[in-house]
């Protein structure tokens, strides 16, 4: 191949890869806006706090959200599901709280934080993954703060929160071992994908217990600042 043909080549690539470029970056702004419209628009709109009820919170590390129960509420008991053997320490099954969270299994345990983040990671879980996982954390009763939102539910609200969380898990769940001496991963139902992220499936589960939330929660924000 002659110079000039190489040249011209190399142009041709250039200039393709320059629209390639371009389209990723157009589509994620339009991803981005998307997910801040849909978490702006709320259901449940009519929603009356209750007087007394059950307590639950939910936390964000900047990457997932998870929903933070009591062991024991309302009828509800998780201690059949999340019991003290599944740990690495089973010492930590004494704490009264479990945290919640759903999502694909590469993207869970590939990145617990920001730092962790890998774009191979993200490129193939908004493809779309049914390879899911529910993180369960045994933890005391968390403290409140930036990061972490409490929500008083009435009865019936926190037990149809609990029946959503419960039909996410598959049928007698296989454990994974989790992060540290004090959670565990159990096998779940569900396809993850950019249009259902653990962040919306947080939303999902609110808005079915009743709470007012956004209709589409992919970013941690658009969840946490409907519970400010």
């Amino acid at each position: 191949m002659s110079g000039e043909n190489v040249r011209r080549a190399m142009r041709v690539a250039s200039r393709w890869g320059g629209y390639a470029l371009a389209g990723v970056t157009a589509t994620l702004l339009l991803y981005a806006a998307a997910g801040l419209i849909g978490g702006a628009l709320p259901v449940n709109t009519d929603r009356r706090p209750p007087e007394r009820g059950v307590l639950v919170f939910v936390e964000s590390n900047g990457v997932h959200t998870g929903i933070i129960v009591p062991k024991v509420a309302a009828g509800v008991d998780w201690r059949d599901l999340a019991r003290p053997e599944h740990l690495a320490d089973p010492r930590y099954g004494a704490h009264s709280h479990l945290s919640v969270g759903w999502g694909d299994r590469a993207f869970y345990l590939e990145t617990p934080r920001w730092s962790d983040v890998r774009a191979r990671t993200v490129i193939a879980a908004a493809l779309g993954s049914g390879d899911t996982l529910i993180h369960v954390d045994h933890l005391p009763r968390p403290i409140l703060g930036p990061d972490v939102r409490a929500i008083l539910l009435s009865a019936d609200e926190y037990r149809r929160l609990a029946a959503f969380i419960r039909a996410t898990l598959a049928d007698d769940p296989r454990r994974h071992r989790g992060y540290g001496p004090y959670d565990a991963f159990y096998e779940a139902r569900g396809r993850y994908s950019a249009r259902r992220t653990c962040n919306a499936w947080t939303g999902e589960a609110l808005a079915h217990a009743g709470v007012r939330m956004g209709r589409w929660t992919p970013f941690p924000a658009t969840v946490m600042w409907w519970l400010r």
